[in-house]
């Protein structure tokens, strides 16, 4: 009986009567009971004692680590028509091995011997720049000739000026020797003169003194003459001076003129030489365009362009590549509000699909089947989707990938933090705060089990 009531009727009822009385009353249950909550209570006390690891979990794929060792496309680079395939699906390829050959469909490049007509321009345009050399060779040369000719002409004229000047003061003094030669005899003459009239000298006598008078007239007016003459003589020596420097300046002008003429001619011929040399380059490497080679070793995964005489666009791609050596890593996203918690260098627990496993999120030690990275890189701004990708590469010091993996596989992360209770995480997780902050002082290097 439970005794729930404070009137007490035991004494008043013959247990012996009751066979199930008896044997309820001989249990012990309510020790039992009290025991059992004991111990529940016990356990659970106990359990939210035990450590728990943070963790924030994603969703990825398995990427590679390095840009040119992901999955690539080839493209062509010109527009082109294919004529022959070298490779089919499946195929491996070496780096510069020929994937398929092209032709020619645009009218400017259709013509066969382009290169050998473009050459033959090329060579012809440059001879035009020899013979343009040349002529500026000759015309500097005939330059200097005119130059040395003007200052040998120019010496010459200028000592004719001289001499005309020394002429005219040669005559000058000749001059004034003659003109005092004609006062002298002017004054003996007056004086003559005057003794004739006194008749102290005859008439004979008057006239010889007349007589040397008029030689002296004579000479000083020719000297006279020759002192004109002279100063003549110097203004013609002025003027050829003057008409030589005059002449020999349009004769050079003119060479220069025609040699600027001859520059100008030769910096557009070679302005002409360089469009053929870079149209000459641009159709030779055009010419080894035509065969679209693998950029690197791998296999050819797919075929986009297919079938004979299908006409394909500059920058359409033709096929896939998947090189054949790469380093794995993954690639996975986590929330904006996760970000701050994320180190380079943090430990992650890895589970591809495909490979079975036993994952306790909060005990990584008894997880079985899941692998080691830590976190690479970390982007600093927000993807499409509006979280950050974080890429993940294989830990060194833990178990290495399973060769079978593949680029594309799924994989299910976990980006270990930091070590707290059972009851602080529920206690976490009930007033939805993040996990803890923290600065990891060094990775964690577990085993996979």
């Amino acid at each position: 009986m439970l005794n729930i009531s404070k009137h007490n009727i035991n004494n008043n009822i013959d247990f012996k009567k009751y066979k199930s009385l008896i044997y309820v009353e001989k249990r012990k249950s309510k020790k039992v009971v009290t025991r059992l909550l004991v111990g529940t209570f016990g356990l659970f006390f106990f359990t939210m004692l035990l450590p728990w690891t943070q963790n924030i979990q994603s969703k990825g794929k398995i990427t590679t680590l390095k840009p040119e060792q992901r999955p690539q496309t080839i493209q062509s680079i010109i527009s082109g028509r294919i004529e022959k395939w070298y490779v089919q699906e499946g195929d491996f390829v070496n780096k510069g091995d020929t994937i398929l050959f092209i032709s020619e469909i645009k009218n400017e490049y259709l013509d066969p011997n382009l290169l050998g007509r473009t050459e033959d321009q090329l060579k012809a345009k440059e001879s035009s720049v020899a013979s343009y050399i040349d002529k500026i060779e000759a015309l500097n040369n005939q330059i200097d000739a005119l130059f040395k000719t003007s200052n040998s002409k120019w010496e010459q004229t200028k000592n004719k000026l001289e001499q005309a000047h020394l002429l005219v003061t040669t005559d000058s003094m000749a001059y004034v020797a003659a003109k005092i030669n004609y006062n002298i005899a002017e004054t003996q003459y007056k004086r003559m003169e005057q003794l004739y009239k006194e008749g102290l000298k005859s008439l004979t006598d008057l006239e010889k003194r007349n007589q040397t008078l008029q030689k002296a007239q004579a000479e000083m007016i020719s000297k006279k003459n020759k002192v004109l003459t002279s100063k003549n003589k110097v203004i013609n020596a002025e003027v050829e001076r003057i008409s030589i420097q005059a002449q020999y300046k349009d004769k050079i002008s003119k060479a220069e003129s025609d040699k600027f003429t001859a520059l100008s001619n030769m910096y557009n011929a070679e302005a002409v030489v360089t469009k053929l040399q870079n149209n000459f380059t641009n159709y030779s490497l055009r010419t080894g365009m035509y065969y679209i080679k693998a950029p690197q070793q791998g296999v050819v995964t797919k075929v986009i362009q297919t079938g004979i005489g299908e006409i394909i666009k500059a920058g359409a791609e033709i096929v896939s590549i998947m090189p054949t050596t790469y380093d794995l890593a993954i690639e996975t996203y986590v929330k904006p509000i996760d970000l701050p918690l994320l180190e380079k260098g943090q430990h992650v627990r890895i589970q591809f699909d495909g490979w079975p496993a036993i994952v306790f999120s909060g005990w990584p030690n008894t997880s079985h089947g899941t692998y080691g990275g830590i976190v690479y890189a970390i982007d600093n701004f927000a993807s499409e989707n509006g979280m950050y990708r974080i890429m993940v590469a294989q830990d060194k010091n833990d178990y290495a990938w399973p060769d079978a993996l593949r680029v594309g596989t799924g994989t299910k992360n976990m980006i270990l933090l930091k070590d707290v209770s059972i009851w602080y995480e529920l206690w976490r997780k009930t007033n939805g705060f993040p996990p803890d902050y923290y600065k990891p002082i060094t990775s964690i290097n577990k085993k996979p089990k």
